[in-house]
């Protein structure tokens, strides 16, 4: 038996990276018995089965594991978001950063197209980066023919495994062309009817970039909160969380308490308005679902 990490699945087989080799493998039939599907990302250990195929026998314990894209051991999540075309939005920041703290996984915000925004623009984007910085997420701004861009975003990739995550037509492909040349992903146009580009990422594997791994992937197309408490979600707004120890009651939901921390910050100016807003629209959103019930009752 050996061990190596999942880098690509395709059709049905696993390519696992061992010694600095791709090994073919197939899952064990017995994972389909137990709902185990490995994942690209996920550590196995295998038996090898003739010179360059093997069998996956286990699937070792994962850190986290996302659905859409179908991956497991992120560290790391580079939310790639542009100031114009597609216009920039901070609810769908909040909304990523809510899904990405939820799984434990470090989000640095890229900020694209700096060159095309016009004053005003990035006056109010870089307002609202400069909070985020406050909080303490790390904020890289680049530009189309950004030549120091593949050297500004080595350190953020070295030692850890990274997914791209981003609304469509942002530059993520541009990114990943910029870091893995030989790539040669097809860029998205964006498209002026909807506002938002074109998919043109499918499959996930990992690629060796500047000492770690970067998943080319279209990545969290899913950011809905189905795997979240309201109880919970007070967590995943960090500056929030800084001072709820100040609240009155513990566990406070930040809602109609009295004597709220968070409240009374937001009304003092050291919050914005809009993270307090969509701190609101999330909790609505995870209060309205529908309960889910086991299909075993």
């Amino acid at each position: 038996m050996a061990e190596g990490q999942i880098r690509k699945a395709i059709s049905g087989f696993y390519y696992v990276e061992a010694d600095g080799e791709l090994i073919q493998c197939k899952g064990r039939g017995v994972f389909r018995n137990r709902g185990i599907s490995p994942l690209v990302g996920d550590f196995v250990t295998y038996v090898p089965d003739g010179e360059n195929d093997a069998t996956i026998t286990v699937v070792h314990e994962r850190r986290n594991e996302l659905v859409r894209p179908p991956i497991a051991n992120v560290d790391q999540a580079l939310l790639v978001f542009s100031m114009v075309e597609p216009a920039f939005s901070l609810h769908l920041l909040d909304r990523f950063l809510v899904v990405v703290e939820s799984f434990g996984i470090e989000p640095v915000i890229c900020l694209t197209k700096k060159d095309l925004a016009q004053e005003a623009e990035r006056s109010i984007v870089e307002e609202a980066a400069a909070y985020y910085e406050k909080m303490g997420y790390d904020v890289i701004r680049t530009f189309i023919a950004d030549e120091s861009l593949f050297e500004t975003l080595k350190p953020y990739l070295k030692e850890k495994t990274t997914v791209l995550a981003g609304q469509s037509g942002v530059g993520k492909s541009t990114l990943l062309n910029t870091m893995l040349p030989e790539l040669e992903l097809r860029t998205g146009e964006i498209s002026d009817a909807l506002g938002r580009g074109k998919h043109t990422t499918r499959h996930v594997e990992l690629h060796e970039v500047a000492g770690g791994l970067v998943a080319d992937t279209p990545g969290f197309s899913s950011l809905d909160f189905d795997h979240i408490e309201k109880e919970e979600l007070p967590h995943y707004f960090i500056d929030f969380d800084e001072v709820s120890a100040d609240c009155k009651f513990r566990g406070c939901l930040h809602l109609k308490e009295p004597k709220c921390a968070v409240k009374d910050k937001v009304e003092a100016g050291d919050i914005p308005r809009h993270r307090y807003d969509h701190y609101l629209q999330f909790m609505q959103e995870i209060t309205d679902r529908k309960p889910r019930y086991d299909k075993n009752d």
